[in-house]
């Protein structure tokens, strides 16, 4: 067929070109071989030489056959074909202009050029999908195998780098369609599978996953450009917005690409339409469809929210089309479509010069994300939070808005969600860096200038209304001036009475006679009379019984009677405007009334007035913000110890940016940061050194030494009236700063110029430097070491009076530059120690003497801390604490020797000491007693395992030449490395025998002290001081915990003290004692454990608070056994003091870690506190078991739990029980299994149901189920609903004829079995099952109905395994025969009890 005949049509796929088509369609002739097809390409290529781009109509068929052979050639074919083709089009290309143009052309010469053009374009593009296709799959291939040597593959696949060819084949099809291609069609069109063809390859492009890297970048500007020109010159709009939401739907990595392209398109090529096309094809998106397709939501949300960052203005005016996915189910479309309004107000709808148009579509948007700030779901909160936090960053928030959202930001500090409560900080955290009103923001510094400013707004405001009244006209003058000029029109009027027909009626349905009267005085005052007359007039008949309009005298003319009327209406309006305003009652300005030529007079006033106006609203403003931060402040500085590791960071960079500004109470979150310094989190540890980094290690100054005066100063501020955790966890911080060298030597030079009084500073300055110093101490010991002299002789000096704070610091100070651990093993030389001669030890030992004798209150803290500063780096500490207290020994004793001879001639009289001295006495004896133990047990014992492990090395080096020739045979114990063990025990007992059998020997200073602690202690009435009875508690626990001989004999005495003190110091410190006694000696503290959880119950708070900490680190400890007194614990989530309960929370947040604990505590936890004798009340009851049914998780844990519990309904006596119980059921986290449990023991509630709360708690659970049933889970839950609605309202009887109806209804028998089967069987789901005692299985008793008959009428008593002592044993007035005998060895006991 000749090619002028034939006509070329775009087959969709590649086979249609090899079936006969239509007539004069063409078809390829034949699909030449591999070997043929280098010959048919020179030969076309010498075609193309000699006739141009129309060769192709003779050489289509080879082309068409390198396309289907296309994996099976030769690279170089390939590239050859390409850059041939390539060649041909662009030489089609540049012909074509000129034969466009060419109105001679004929109609066959013109459908020639347009097949060539049809099969240039179809070969290049098919070639084009080929390559691209083939690339894909290499570059899958390269994911499995790895990136390396990527490109050598491709290339070696290809023949060259495919990659770098794509950008010009995409330049030359663009450059093909800027021509004026209608032309060669008849009908002036383009055919619409033409520019299918050369667009359908860009979005093949678009599909491969890599067009979106760096190194594609001039291809996917190739691929926009060429889309653009489709766009622009032939009616691509339609077809490109169904293929862009098709393609976002499917491929994730498009959204950023396609932002781009429509965005170039909307701007550069002026295509703003296809933003609105596309807008509204994502609006029209059903909602349910888009919630579940979840990856093309998604696609289309990040396109909306990129798309509104590049072009906000082109898309907000087609934000109408996406406001129903606000209330859709998908929430990343409501994010997306939330985010877009965010980008309009931060790039279109800002600024102060705004329309008023562009002013409410702001306003709306704004209320459109305050409103999604409670959305139901947590990202879409969150969200929104972060969208404010933009906005406030960029100052684009209204200033009228501030108060709304930053109460939107603390009100979501509450919210269950991490992420929301994460963003609610951030945004507080941008408002403060952002806000308007001032750097420092206090209520206090803020409230003196409102009050003042507000006051004065007051006067002016007074002072305006004054001026205004006296310069007021005169209502009767004014009427008089009107009152011609209205008296003729209303003459002209009645002469003309037509003229008042024709108007519309003035006085509208809903209009009230006031509303009538105020128009008509306003068209008097604008002077327009007339209709001021006409609307009396109707006013007259439209208000006959109301007032003026009802005054009618006969005997009056009609213009008579209306000039009266308007004068009435006139008069009394005018007047009572000028006494709203004499009277002061409102506070706006004066009334726009005002007579126009009386302003300028007052102009100045007027400015005046509205900038102390614009004043007070600014401090109003500021001061509300303050507020609202303060309020913040306290809810933020609760969270501080949440789970969630980026929380607490965010806390903590909160507080960070509150203190810079200057928030008093940003104080104290600086300092409750503090302990966060010991959390396991290494992310939580460095933002806390971070704060304090930003907060005191970078104070501004001019100098080093300014800016060391003021990091000191802010750092002795934060020791003020600091507790001693505050001053542990300063310390560590300080300690990190210094190892790490971030502390510059003027610090360290300023602190000794102060310790030395160099520097001019107070007494209290010089103790924060000495303390300050000291814990810079512990990260390098040479700050305090290379000066030991300069501190013992400045802060120990010999004076009067001797300032004992700072010697006790000095204490503090000296000792950080030892190592207070036990020294290791692996250490070979000794520990650092001074001589017993040094003169630290002497001025020490002298101050203590000397200050014995003087009632100074810091005498004692000093004393202990000189005891252990001399037990940590002397020789010999105990030869010099002997010394110290027999020098003190001897001043009492000299003291009483001096009363005796004072008292020689009475008989009667019996010589006292001073209640101090007896105190200190006591007191000193104590601390010696504790740190001589810690001396032996530490130090002693890790020198002697130092010695030892020296004495082996050097024994092993002395044998080792000897036994090179021995046998290598070794002895089991060394193979085990059980000799050193053995040695390990050996010097263990020699230490606990020191303690047992020689400290408190007769012969030892301690002992001359124990006769008289015990005297003190076990004679309160006696020895009555509050003080003295504190010391002495406090010596005789310390003496308690030296031998477990002397603990055991005086256990009695200490419970005793602990239960009947009436001093709550004395109870609170002897808590502390038995509690590290419990530790020391388990076995013998094991039969008291009753009494100190009979502490948590104590009536002072100190002691509660006390009781609840010692017995958290004992039970977490596993020292004492955990057993249903535990129940005491759980009173304290109720205590009164926050501090309390917190502790007690955590306490079981923590117990909650170590396995089933909490799980297996709870049946007792249930009992003992819904018992009517001794537990809490109902309401009380319900806030502890929600907590701690909170902890219980496990599927396993709760059916056993609900099964425990449905059967202690058959046991608990009264209804208080029967609704605690049924609460309990409500709160747990129940599954279909545990509604069968519930089932299968129905019988034990059922007849119960009958009380309306324990039917609403069982219809809770039911509630609770119906939420996340499964459908297969249905019918049971439908069956308990309706057993329990049925026992409701008629008791069980009911039950017994809705069993019957279910067998009538043809259920098998023996799908009652297996729940009959499940009630026999033992309960084993939990370990620990055995430890509730819980009535037998239901079906043994209806076995025997005799048992049944002969039981008592009498309910029975609920008994506990883990019974305890009885409400006598909880006395403290214990005789002999009282005092525990048990000395059961603390253990683990074993969750399985065995059977005899």
């Amino acid at each position: 067929m000749s090619p002028h005949l034939y006509e070329f049509h775009l087959p969709l796929s590649p086979e249609e070109l090899l079936k006969s088509g239509g007539v004069n369609q063409y078809v390829v002739q034949e699909v030449l071989p591999v070997k043929h097809l280098p010959t048919q390409l020179r030969a076309f290529q010498a075609a193309f030489r000699a006739q141009g781009p129309l060769a192709m109509l003779e050489h289509f068929d080879t082309i068409y056959s390198i396309l289907h052979h296309f994996r099976s050639i030769d690279p170089g074919l390939k590239e050859d074909t390409l850059e041939f083709l390539i060649k041909v089009v662009s030489r089609h290309s540049q012909e074509l202009p000129a034969i466009l143009d060419d109105t001679s052309l004929s109609v066959s010469n013109r459908h020639a050029h347009l097949n060539a053009l049809k099969m240039n374009c179809y070969a290049l593009v098919r070639l084009l999908e080929s390559f691209e296709t083939l690339t894909s799959q290499t570059s899958f291939i390269d994911l499995d195998v790895g990136g390396k040597g990527k490109k050598a593959r491709t290339r070696a696949a290809h023949g060259f780098d495919w990659e770098e060819e794509r950008q010009p084949v995409l330049q030359l099809l663009a450059q093909l369609l800027q021509l004026d291609l209608r032309r060669l069609w008849s009908h002036s069109e383009t055919e619409e599978e033409f520019v299918s063809l050369v667009t359908g390859c860009c979005y093949r492009l678009l599909e491969n996953p890599t067009i979106g890297h760096q190194r594609s970048r001039p291809t996917r500007e190739a691929i926009t450009h060429l889309l653009g020109v489709a766009l622009m010159r032939y009616n691509h709009m339609l077809s490109a917005t169904v293929k862009i939401i098709q393609m976002l739907q499917h491929f994730e990595h498009l959204a950023s690409v396609l932002v781009t392209a429509v965005s170039v398109w909307a701007t550069n090529y002026g295509m703003k339409s296809i933003v609105g096309e596309i807008v509204r094809e994502i609006g029209q998106k059903c909602s349910q469809e888009l919630s579940r397709d979840s990856s093309g939501a998604k696609g289309l949300a990040a396109f909306l929210a990129e798309l509104a960052e590049r072009v906000p203005a082109v898309l907000m005016s087609s934000m109408c089309m996406l406001l129903d996915h606000l209330d859709g189910e998908n929430y990343m479309m409501r994010n997306a479509v939330l985010a877009a309004m965010a980008e309009m107000v931060l790039q279109v709808l800002h600024g102060d010069q705004l329309e008023e148009t562009a002013r409410e579509t702001r306003d709306q948007f704004l209320d459109t994300l305050q409103a999604h700030g409670h959305d139901v779901n947590s990202f879409v909160r969150s969200r929104v939070l972060q969208l404010f936090s933009r906005i406030v960053q960029q100052k684009a928030l209204p200033l009228t808005r501030f108060q709304a959202v930053v109460s939107l930001a603390v009100g979501r500090l509450a919210d269950k969600s991490v992420l929301v409560c994460k963003n609610a900080i951030q945004l507080l955290a941008s408002f403060l860096a952002n806000n308007p009103f001032s750097c420092k923001l206090s209520d206090a510094d803020l409230a003196g200038p409102l009050q003042k400013e507000t006051l004065k707004l007051r006067e002016m405001r007074a002072q305006r209304r004054s001026t205004a009244a006296s310069a007021a006209i005169d209502p009767e003058e004014e009427w008089e001036a009107m009152l011609p000029e209205l008296k003729a029109t209303l003459q002209r009027l009645l002469q003309r009475p037509q003229e008042e027909e024709a108007r519309p009626q003035q006085i509208r349905g809903a209009e009230s006679a006031e509303e009538v009267k105020g128009r008509i005085r306003q068209l008097l005052a604008r002077a327009s009379y007339k209709q001021a007359i006409i609307l009396t007039k109707e006013a007259t008949s439209h208000f006959p019984e109301s007032e003026p309009f009802s005054n009618r005298d006969p005997e009056e003319s009609e213009e008579t009677r209306f000039l009266n009327l308007l004068g009435i209406i006139f008069k009394a309006f005018t007047a009572s405007m000028q006494e709203s305003h004499g009277n002061g009652v409102p506070e706006e300005p004066v009334s726009k009334a005002t007579p126009c030529e009386r302003e300028p007079e007052g102009s100045g006033g007027t400015d005046e007035l509205a900038k102390q106006e614009m004043l007070v609203q600014y401090l109003q403003d500021a001061h509300s913000f303050s507020r609202k931060i303060t309020e913040a402040i306290g809810i933020i500085s609760r969270m501080m110890y949440e789970h969630t590791t980026t929380v607490v960071q965010e806390v903590i960079e909160f507080f960070v940016m509150v203190f810079q500004f200057g928030v008093p109470q940003a104080v104290f979150g600086v300092r409750r940061m503090l302990p966060l310094i010991w959390s396991k989190e290494p992310g939580v540890r460095e933002a806390v050194l971070n704060a304090y980094r930003q907060i005191y290690l970078s104070p501004k100054g001019d100098s080093a030494r300014a800016k060391a005066q003021a990091l000191i100063h802010n750092l002795s501020v934060l020791l003020v009236d600091a507790s001693v955790v505050t001053v542990q966890c300063l310390e560590e911080i300080l300690c990190e700063f210094v190892q790490k060298d971030e502390l510059k030597p003027a610090v360290t030079q300023l602190l000794w110029e102060r310790i030395t009084e160099k520097v001019p500073c107070s007494p209290l300055e010089r103790c924060s430097s000495v303390m300050l110093l000291g814990m810079m101490a512990r990260g390098k010991p040479e700050i305090v070491g290379s000066n030991l002299d300069i501190l013992v002789s400045v802060g120990l000096a010999e004076k009067f009076p001797q300032d004992y704070r700072l010697a006790q610091h000095v204490c503090h100070a000296i000792g950080n530059i030892s190592d207070r651990r036990k020294p290791s093993l692996g250490k070979r030389h000794p520990p650092f120690r001074l001589p017993q001669e040094h003169r630290l030890f002497e001025r020490l030992q002298e101050m203590v003497t000397k200050g014995f004798a003087h009632p100074d209150p810091l005498w004692i803290p000093f004393k202990e801390g000189a005891v252990t500063l001399t037990y940590q780096l002397a020789e010999s500490p105990d030869v010099i604490c002997a010394q110290m207290l027999q020098g003190c020994a001897k001043q009492a004793l000299e003291r009483l020797e001096e009363q005796s001879a004072a008292q020689e001639g009475s008989e009667e009289a019996v010589p006292t000491l001073p209640t101090f001295l007896l105190m200190n006495l006591l007191s000193l004896a104590g601390d010696v007693a504790l740190q001589q133990l810690v001396h032996l047990e530490q130090a002693v014992s890790g020198e002697l395992s130092r010695r030892r492990v020296l004495r082996e090395e050097q024994e092993h080096r002395a044998k080792a030449p000897k036994e090179k020739n021995t046998s290598s045979e070794t002895t089991m114990e060394e193979e085990l490395g059980l000799t050193g063990a053995t040695a390990d025990d050996t010097e263990a007992e020699l230490i606990r025998s020191i303690c047992e059998v020689e400290l408190l020997d007769g012969k030892q200073v301690l002992a001359a002290f124990v006769p008289l602690v015990l005297k003190v202690c076990s004679s309160p009435g006696l020895y009555s001081s509050p003080d003295l009875c504190a010391a002495a508690s406090l010596a005789l626990g310390k003496l308690c915990m030296v031998s477990a001989t002397f603990c055991d004999s005086q256990l009695r005495l200490l419970f005793t003290m602990l239960e009947k003190s009436s001093l709550p110091t004395v109870r609170s410190n002897l808590m502390v004692a038995t509690g590290d006694l419990a530790i020391r000696f388990p076995n013998l503290v094991d039969p008291w454990t009753p009494h100190l959880y009979a502490r948590l119950r104590d009536p002072a708070q100190q002691v509660r608070k006390t009781a609840g900490l010692v017995m958290t680190h004992l039970i977490l400890k596993d020292m004492v056994k955990v057993k249903g007194q535990v129940s005491e614990m759980a009173v304290l989530l109720i205590d009164p003091e926050p501090p309390i309960a917190a502790l007690a929370k955590n306490f079981f947040n923590e117990l909650s870690h170590k396995g089933n604990a909490v799980y297996n505590l709870l049946p007792d936890i249930i009992s003992r506190l819904s018992d009517p004798e001794g537990g809490v009340e109902e309401e009380p009851f319900r806030t502890i078991m929600k907590q701690l049914l909170s902890y219980v998780t496990k599927d396993k844990q709760t059916e056993s739990l609900v099964e425990k519990l449905c059967q202690r309904f058959r046991t608990a006596r009264t209804e208080r029980q029967h609704r605690d119980l049924a609460y309990c059921v409500s709160q747990l986290p129940l599954t279909e299994r545990g509604v069968r449990k519930m089932l299968d023991n129905f019988d034990c509630f059922g007849n119960m149901l009958s009380d309306e709360s324990i039917f609403s708690a069982f219809l809770s659970v039911v509630g609770k189920l119906r939420r996340g049933a499964k459908p297969e889970g249905k019918p049971i839950i439908d069956e308990f609903e309706q057993k329990l609605r049925a026992c409701h309202t008629r008791g069980l009887d009911a039950l017994e004829e809705l069993e019957n109806d279910d067998e009538r209804s043809q259920r098998a028998p023996s799908a009652r079995k297996p729940s009959a089967a499940s009630r026999q069987q033992p309960l084993t789901s939990a370990p620990s099952d055995d430890d509730f005692a819980t009535p037998g299985p239901r079906r043994t008793c209806r076995r025997l109905p005799s048992t049944q008959q002969r039981r008592p009428k009498s309910k029975p008593k609920v008994v506990f395994s883990s019974d305890e002592s009885s409400e006598e044993e909880l006395s403290a007035e214990m005789t002999e025969d009282e005092t525990p005998k048990k000395t059961t060895p603390i253990r683990r006991a074993s969750v399985h009890r065995r059977q005899p």
